[in-house]
């Protein structure tokens, strides 16, 4: 199988003394030709550094690179048919947006007239019709993005990398141009090496997520994988806002948390364990809905966000975060109820 981006044992130390610290560890992926693959995880892990390399803007110490099925490790950014759209979009201030999408074509050695044929084109297919003319500065931060974007596509790269593009947005605009991105990745069927530190664009966008921690891969899998079935206490506690409990397997399958008794997904010798809990798997009962079961809680903290309740509760197990979607039945400070756990949202790691 040809893939669009293709890892092998690729290490990075910075310098040529050979005692420097590796910034990426003997890592190894695969990116699907027509998939979009998140390299997720906290800053300097290596992530940004990983984008680099498939650029060809940073050489690995050791280790084979291929884009498209071709060894490209020593090859320069020219020679590699990738294209990186960076968080500031570089655009040039003094062209206007059709002259900046233009630009890498005429560089290529493409005659004008179709270099200006094929950008408003690819300016049609990022939706932007009637902005030709304008120069950046008469654009929005959504608009300067999408001509951004343009850039990139015109050249018709056989892997479209991205350098955590939706940074300099506001929340709103974020999350539509997050999912122009993915549509726009899904309809052309691009290929996307795409770096983020935010989980909830990685889980909107991705096909396959790449956790790195410390230079390593912590885990890669789909979204649902890496949210439901975490592999470490570090995934579990990164992918989300997961609260980590100290439980214990016991030898008849089941895991025990405080006073609750839960089924993991996978089986477990008997021991200590870890179980991560997302803040939307809790249930709440007031004490007169519900028999003696569940953990004890009181109420400590109540946040109201429109759509939802945040509440922190005060329990054996220690402060718990609650997410409540509830918001009829709102609980007053103080109040003490019983927490469950819905089947989703949980999961054991090694402890």
């Amino acid at each position: 199988m040809n893939y669009g981006v293709e890892f092998r044992n690729i290490s990075k130390r910075y310098g040529t003394d050979a005692s420097a610290p590796l910034v990426v560890k003997s890592i190894s992926f695969e990116i699907e030709q027509g998939t979009l693959t998140t390299i997720l995880g906290p800053s300097g892990c290596g992530k940004t550094t990983v984008l680099r390399m498939i650029a060809g803007l940073e050489s690995p110490t050791s280790g084979q690179i291929l884009v498209a099925g071709k060894d490209v490790t020593t090859l320069g950014p020219a020679d590699r048919n990738v294209s990186m759209m960076f968080q500031n979009y570089a655009l040039f201030p003094h062209m206007n947006v059709v002259e900046n999408v233009m630009y890498g074509l005429k560089m290529s050695g493409v005659e004008k007239e179709l270099a200006r044929a094929r950008a408003t084109e690819t300016l049609r297919n990022v939706g932007l019709t009637t902005f030709d003319e304008r120069l950046p500065s008469e654009l929005s931060g959504g608009q300067q993005q999408r001509v951004a974007l343009a850039r990139s596509l015109v050249l018709e790269p056989a892997v479209l990398l991205f350098d955590e593009p939706l940074s300099n947005l506001d929340a709103r605009l974020r999350r539509e141009m997050r999912e122009e991105i993915r549509f726009l990745q899904q309809r052309l069927s691009l290929t996307v090496a795409y770096v983020t530190h935010d989980q909830s664009e990685a889980l909107a966008v991705s096909d396959q997520i790449i956790v790195m921690n410390d230079g390593g891969i912590a885990q890669r899998g789909t979204p649902q994988d890496m949210y439901e079935r975490p592999g470490s206490e570090f995934v579990a506690g990164f992918m989300g806002e997961a609260m980590l409990f100290p439980g214990t397997s016991l030898p008849e399958g089941k895991v025990q948390l405080g006073p609750i008794q839960i089924t993991p997904k996978q089986s477990l010798p008997a021991g200590a364990v870890k179980v991560a809990v997302r803040p939307e798997a809790w249930h709440i009962h007031r004490l007169a809905q519900t028999e003696e079961h569940g953990l004890t809680a009181r109420l400590l903290k109540s946040a109201y966000l429109g759509s939802f309740f945040e509440y922190t509760f005060e329990t054996a197990l220690g402060s718990v975060f609650v997410v409540s979607p509830d918001l009829t039945d709102v609980l007053p400070l103080g109040i003490e109820v019983r927490l469950t756990l819905a089947d989703h949202g949980v999961s054991v790691v090694a402890g």
